[in-house]
């Protein structure tokens, strides 16, 4: 028995980006400072502190800049907070970031 002939697609579909390499990962996070980027959805106000409070304890000497010297990275004024991100990294002298974190 012969059944109908159907057309297909391949679900994954063509790449249409380019991969490019990982940045290079801090060997270790003493002295470092870490920035927090959130979009203030999920519990990441509950996370956060944790994440410090964990980080704090294995590297005294680390600095962490809060989620909210950044903004709502998925908010109302998205567009203007990603924007910034790169020129407050630098103002922070950030060297690594946490980024949306939630449960």
């Amino acid at each position: 028995m012969k059944g109908p002939v159907f057309e297909v697609a391949w679900p994954l579909g063509r790449s249409v980006y380019e991969t490019v390499p990982l940045a290079h990962r801090a060997p270790d996070l003493e002295g470092k400072t870490i920035c927090e980027l959130w979009d203030w959805l999920y519990k990441g106000d509950q996370i956060f502190p944790i994440i410090r409070e964990g980080l704090s304890k294995r590297y005294p000497d680390i600095k962490i800049v809060d989620y909210t010297a950044f903004g709502n990275t998925h908010g109302p004024n998205e567009r203007e907070v990603i924007a910034a991100v790169p020129d407050l990294l630098r103002k922070h002298r950030c060297d690594a970031v946490i980024s949306a974190v939630g449960a």
